[in-house]
């Protein structure tokens, strides 16, 4: 078919062929420009965090304040390639290290964020990380997966931020120096130094292991944001023998007296991580120290009933798909809120609880036509527990 013009002809199939070769371009032009972000202020950032995170206001306030900062590094650092001035300040990243207790809400927070941003995001794992020519993954497989995340745009990696879980897994297993390698705890350490602080470093695109003739990607990791995040199991201990906690006698100050024995994380220093296993280049590389307190009853109450995606509204919206209302007594949510305290799961632990009490319920429910309401009481949970052998969850 022959489309005509004003003193030419066309045929369809060369239309189809100009149109592929716009697009083309046209994608093109958008990889090469960086795409602009709202900046969001740190009110509004902790705003979104408050909505699915209970508690932890320390926690939250430094977040924001990091993920705000860093957006405003990124538009810097994009309007002064423009215009280069010698007088002015280049800024600095801070990377962020949380602290806290299983269950309290270091990755949901990094995954809430996750949600939010205008920025690649990507969640690692360090448990998995050994030193270069091991069995595992490698450093670099960090950043392979925020290449993935950013759709393969170098660019648009580079300004992103990484939430290392887990990061209390590579410590140095002992202080004493011995002929064998520490693979999986200090040689990691040793090779996050130059990714955190700021270097061009050759990953290898689909991740895994690096070979000679696999075809890297240069990334620079001077404007990623590096958050780390673990549990840091026993560091308590540590932190009371650098406060004298259990000091007794008459020369014992009014500061020691007034420690709070039940939150010693709250006191937490970055010598404490360097006692822990951390090397000291490593925690000067992460200069942003914060904690998240335990949750106590209260906290772990309203966990079950008011975020967005509250486990209550959870199982409601799950029997609701197959027609089914669910209600559930005030006195259940206390019954299940002391068990989990029973555990020291932390919010874990309500899970464990509630898949327990509701096994029946999902169960049989969707085979019964005629059934349409659950009622679950105090009764009926006290009796699944039972049945179910809560024994197998108590602790040693």
């Amino acid at each position: 078919m022959l489309i005509s013009g004003i003193n030419a002809h066309i045929c369809d199939r060369c239309v189809d062929q100009a149109q592929l070769i716009v697009a083309e371009e046209q994608k093109l032009k958008q990889k090469s420009k960086l795409p602009s972000f709202k900046l969001l202020k740190p009110s509004e950032i902790k705003h979104h965090l408050d909505q699915y995170v209970i508690g932890q206001e320390e926690a939250k306030k430094v977040l924001s304040v990091a993920v705000y900062n860093h957006y405003k590094r990124i538009s810097v650092a994009s309007s002064s390639t423009s215009h280069a001035d010698e007088n002015d300040v280049e800024l600095e990243k801070s990377n962020i290290v949380l602290v806290g207790e299983t269950g309290t809400g270091k990755t949901l927070m990094a995954r809430t964020i996750a949600k939010m941003l205008q920025v690649p995001f990507c969640i690692a794992d360090a448990t998995v990380l050994t030193e270069a020519g091991y069995v595992g993954e490698d450093v670099e497989s960090i950043l392979s997966r925020l290449l993935q995340v950013a759709d393969y745009d170098v660019a648009s990696a580079e300004r992103g931020i990484v939430f290392i879980d887990e990061v209390d897994k590579i410590a140095r297993k002992s202080d004493n120096p011995s002929i064998t390698r520490d693979v999986s705890g200090e040689g990691v350490q040793q090779a996050l130094l130059k990714i955190l602080e700021g270097a061009i470093v050759s990953v290898p695109p689909q991740g895994g292991r690096k070979h000679p003739e696999q075809k890297m990607v240069q990334i620079n990791t001077q404007n990623i944001l590096f958050i780390c995040g673990g549990a840091f199991d026993g560091i308590e201990k540590r932190i009371a023998s650098r406060l004298q906690a259990n000091a007794i006698g008459y020369n014992v100050s009014k500061d020691k007296q007034s420690i709070d024995k039940d939150n010693m994380l709250q006191y937490i220093a970055p010598q404490d991580l360097k006692s822990y296993g951390l090397i000291p280049e490593l925690v000067g590389r992460l200069p942003v120290l914060s904690f998240l307190n335990p949750l106590d009853k209260v906290a772990l109450r309203r966990i079950l009933t008011e975020p967005k995606n509250a486990l209550v509204k959870q199982y409601i919206k799950l029997f609701e798909l197959d027609g089914i209302k669910l209600k559930i007594d005030d006195e259940v949510y206390d019954f299940i809120v002391d068990k989990a305290v029973e555990f020291k799961l932390g919010a874990r632990g309500l899970r464990s609880i509630c898949e327990l009490i509701m096994l029946d319920a999902m169960f049989d429910a969707p085979s019964e036509k005629s059934e349409k309401n659950i009622h679950i009481t105090l009764e009926y949970a006290q009796r699944q527990l039972k049945i179910n052998n809560l024994g197998r969850l108590k602790v040693a």
